[in-house]
């Protein structure tokens, strides 16, 4: 059994004949590590998407900006990004907590990075389980911020565009508030 699709997925590509297709993305594109070519694009944008599930298994996806480079690869299965205060309400980060204690999301995250600029745009996925770390030293290079760290599997779609270009829009030009937390980590899985 494939380690990407589902049953259910196997059975909408075979009525719609694009397991072959299927087959081949997951075979050219899925990896378990973070290569040089992911790490450059994850690290020159300053906008990706965080899906998290709480406890009961309910969905939450979260925009996260900031300055480009602000999502760090540490190594080829770990991220780092900082956590800022935002709207205050850190369901992000309230759903990882909630998880890690062994309830129905167990700390599962999946981050979906795209250069929206690019000629062709570019994306990558990244899932695994995440953590916070408010005591995290890199706290110190985020001013103003707590961690997360989490183990990743990544999914790569289509060419790495360099050099990277900023997102259109939707940043904080004025960098990271004084009253912003801490930082978030998440490794593939």
């Amino acid at each position: 059994m494939t380690r990407l699709y589902s049953d259910p997925a196997r059975a909408l590509q075979d009525r719609f004949d694009t397991r072959r297709l299927a087959d081949r993305i997951e075979e050219r594109l899925l990896a378990d590590t973070i290569g040089d070519g992911d790490r450059a694009l994850i690290e020159c944008l300053d906008i990706f998407f965080l899906a998290t599930v709480d406890a009961e298994g309910q969905p939450q996806c979260s925009y996260k900006g900031g300055e480009p480079g602000f999502v760090r690869v540490l190594d080829e299965r770990t991220l780092a990004f900082p956590l800022y205060y935002g709207n205050g309400m850190f369901l992000s980060a309230g759903n990882v907590l909630g998880g890690a204690g062994g309830g129905a999301a167990g700390g599962r995250v999946g981050l979906l990075f795209i250069d929206f600029l690019a000629e062709r745009p570019t994306r990558i996925r990244v899932n695994g389980v995440a953590s916070v770390d408010l005591d995290d030293p890199l706290v110190a290079e985020w001013p103003g911020a707590q961690r997360r760290r989490g183990r990743r599997r990544s999914e790569r779609a289509g060419g790495l565009t360099t050099p990277c270009r900023r997102t259109a829009g939707g940043r904080n030009t004025e960098g990271p508030p004084e009253w912003a937390l801490g930082a978030f980590a998440a490794a593939r899985g």
